[in-house]
Order: C-alpha cells, then sequence, then structure tokens
C-alpha cells in the first residue's frame, strides 16, 4: 500500500507542476485508480496497464481548475482528470526526449523545448532492436543518428532512399520518423593507426573514411556538437555455431573485441561530447549467466563480458561525466543477426512456451525499455541489467520439458 501511496503522490505532484498558475489552496483526491502507463506513452499498439486503488490523497497548491474528484489512466496513456463532474483530456506522464529538464519532462510548452540527441551504434536494416530503439526515441522527439558498419551501408542508405524502410518508419501518429544522418561505423577499430592494410584495401571499404570510433565521435561533435543518448546495439561472433570448446582463440578474442570492448571503445569517445545527465546503453542476453547451448564462439563470454564492463563503467562513466550505463538483456529476435545462430525459431518457440508471458517477445518491447532508461523517468537507474524477455530469465524449470510431460501422463 505504501508503494501505491508513493506512485499516487508523484502524479499527483506532476500535476501539481502541471498547473499554470498555482495558488496555495488544499484539495484531496478523494479516489484514484492509478495505472501504470505504457511505455509509448501517448498510445501503444503494445500497451497494457495495471491499476491500484491509491485511496485518499491531500494535495497541496493546486488551483480551482486542477482541482481532482479523480484521476485514472487509459491504455493510450491519458490521464483524465474529472472537476466538477467534467473530463478533460491531459498529457499523460510521458517519456519525452525533447525536454529541457529533468523536472519538466511532463506538461512543459513544446514550442519551447530543445531536443535530445541520440547516436545509435549498430544499425543497418529495419529489422533489429537498435532500429526499434531508433523509432521509440523518435517517437519520444529524440533526433536520431545511426552508425552502420561499412559493409552494409551502401545497401542500408539505398534502401532508405528507395523507401524500403517506410512501412518502418511510420509512428503511432502516422508520420514517419528521420534519421537526421548514417554515420559509416566499424566499432572493431579504435583509432585509423588500428586499421590493418587488408581492411583499408578490402573494396568493401571502399569509398567511406572517418569510421573508426575515434573519427565518428569526432564527426558527431563536428556536425552536431553533442549528444545525450548512446546505444550499442552491437555484436558479432565469426565463430558463434561452433561449440566453446571448439572456438578458436581468435574467433573468441573476435567475439569479445567486436560485442564487449567496443561499447568501452563508444563511451571513451563519444562521453566528452555527451551533455550531463546523458544515458548510454546497450543489449545483452540471457546466455551471459545461463547456458544456452549454440550460442557459442565466444558470444556468452561476451555477452558476461559486457554486463560487467556496464557495472563498472557505470561508476566510472557516471564519476566523470554524469552518465548512466545501463543494458537491457533482451529476449530472442527473428532478426537478420540473429538467425545466424542457426536456431533462432526454437529459441522463440522455447521462450514462449515457458516464459511467464507466453507471447512473442516483439522488438517495440526492448525500444520502449530503451525510451524509458534513456529519459529523465530513469534518471536514478544506473549499472543495471534490465530483463526485457517476458519474464523468461526468472524461469528455473521449462515447463514443456518432456519430462513433466511423461510424468503427468502416468499420473493419468
Amino acid at each position: 500500500m505504501a508503494s501505491s501511496l508513493t506512485l499516487a503522490r508523484a502524479v499527483a505532484q506532476s500535476l501539481v507542476a502541471a498547473s499554470s498558475t498555482p495558488r496555495p489552496s488544499r484539495s484531496v483526491i478523494t479516489s484514484a485508480t492509478v495505472c501504470a502507463a505504457p511505455i509509448g506513452l501517448r498510445s501503444s499498439a503494445h500497451s497494457s496497464s495495471s491499476c491500484f486503488f491509491a485511496g485518499s490523497l491531500a494535495v497541496n497548491k493546486l488551483s480551482p481548475a486542477t482541482r481532482l474528484v479523480s484521476v485514472r489512466a487509459h491504455g493510450t496513456g491519458q490521464i483524465v482528470a474529472s472537476s466538477n463532474g467534467s473530463s478533460a483530456p491531459l498529457p499523460g506522464l510521458p517519456i519525452d526526449l525533447r525536454a529541457v529538464s529533468a523536472h519538466h519532462y511532463a506538461w512543459t510548452n513544446p514550442a519551447i523545448h530543445t531536443g535530445k540527441r541520440a547516436f545509435i551504434a549498430g544499425v543497418a536494416d529495419d529489422q533489429g532492436f537498435g532500429w526499434a530503439i531508433a523509432k521509440a526515441l523518435a517517437s519520444a522527439g529524440a533526433e536520431i543518428l545511426v552508425g552502420t558498419w561499412v559493409p552494409a551501408l551502401n545497401i542500408f542508405e539505398s534502401s532508405l532512399r528507395r523507401g524500403k524502410f517506410d512501412e518502418s518508419r511510420k509512428l503511432a501518429n502516422g508520420s514517419m520518423f528521420d534519421i537526421a544522418k548514417v554515420y559509416p561505423l566499424d566499432a572493431v577499430f579504435d583509432t585509423p593507426e588500428d586499421v590493418p592494410e587488408d581492411i583499408k584495401n578490402n573494396k568493401r571499404y571502399a569509398g567511406s573514411s572517418k569510421w573508426t570510433v575515434q573519427e565518428v565521435a569526432e564527426s558527431v561533435k563536428n556536425d552536431f556538437g553533442s549528444i545525450d543518448i548512446l546505444v550499442h546495439s552491437l555484436a558479432n561472433g565469426p565463430e558463434v555455431t561452433k561449440p566453446l570448446l571448439e572456438t578458436s582463440r581468435k574467433g573468441y578474442l573476435a567475439a569479445i573485441s567486436a560485442s564487449s570492448y567496443s561499447y568501452v571503445s563508444l563511451l571513451k569517445y563519444f562521453a566528452p561530447i555527451m551533455n550531463p545527465g546523458s544515458s548510454s546503453l546497450s543489449l545483452t542476453y540471457l546466455a551471459s549467466e545461463r547456458i544456452i547451448p549454440g550460442y557459442g564462439g565466444g558470444m556468452s563470454s561476451a555477452k558476461a563480458a559486457l554486463e560487467s564492463d556496464t557495472r563498472v563503467l557505470a561508476f566510472e562513466v557516471g564519476r566523470k561525466h554524469g552518465i548512466r550505463v545501463n543494458t537491457i538483456s533482451a529476449g530472442p529476435l527473428r532478426s537478420r543477426a540473429a538467425k545466424a545462430i542457426g536456431f533462432i525459431d526454437k529459441m522463440i518457440e522455447y521462450s514462449t512456451a515457458n516464459a511467464p508471458l507466453t507471447k512473442e517477445l516483439d522488438s517495440g518491447d526492448v525500444g520502449n525499455a530503451a525510451a524509458f532508461l534513456s529519459s529523465p523517468l530513469a534518471s536514478a537507474i544506473t549499472g543495471s541489467v534490465v530483463y526485457v524477455d517476458n519474464g523468461l530469465n526468472a524461469m528455473g524449470l521449462a515447463v514443456d520439458s518432456q519430462s513433466l510431460v511423461v510424468e503427468e501422463a502416468v499420473k493419468v
């Protein structure tokens, strides 16, 4: 009950802040049904809400126009306040990445907002988590920059120009989100001096320049000055289909380099151009802490390293730059990159059968979580692994196990 009252009080305080002409007075919320707003928060096709009865709560400094009989949140993310028997739509508690201040994100005038700017490393199509995060951030008002692996750059930019991604670019209001700029990026290389001759002369890199991490950070600084959100959506294990015992040293270290150290490198070079209060996040997977047979090539080790680095970086970057660092442990998704594992369909079937929420994960679920973690609503969250996997991480027993099926059959 205490936590319920705390949330109700937070909603009430936000309504106080929203009042344009506050004056000392006293109103009482006689009852409040407060529903947790969906992550999309203005509207979401995947939204759901959980509600509680908050009981009576005193609210100070509300003008007569904002005296409340009840507050209720709808699945669309809109909070409706009843005053003297009439209802008027008010904004909910939105993830608004246009906001200037952490204390003015809810109802400030959009005309005076300055946009948050996000750089997302690892977007090469419209199927993966990187794209979903870009879309969710754009829906919340952020300006989007992306870094695309150099060999995939031409195809990605061509697809954008030809409108191949137009359907995926559509936001809830019918508009399309834009990508302000696409940068060539290969996060395996920190500086130009690190690039070997065979890569420099590789035809897949021909026509592109300034694509090491250091150079991309410098280019972003020159083009835009600063960013507020950094997203690491990168992973590669050249021997991912091999069991760990059969993985070569070269393959193992390549997985660590591309999937883990690349995040360290991104923060090293981007943190100096990130504004105070900025947010950074990466994507991890349950194989970091559980055995996932078939997820090999050192990738499980790379994800474990990524999570450990998240905690250390949260301290170091937090103290030095005031930046929050988190990682999202996402469930299986039928993306182009995931298909390289070779059994993604079975992973999805297993998750659907055994997770507490028996539904297939949508990339938008991860995008919405990323928007939350990047927003002022998560201003005190850092160094965390946030699970977005329908609860699969909590399970200790596969409920569709054949041994359980046999046992039930014997009982019958």
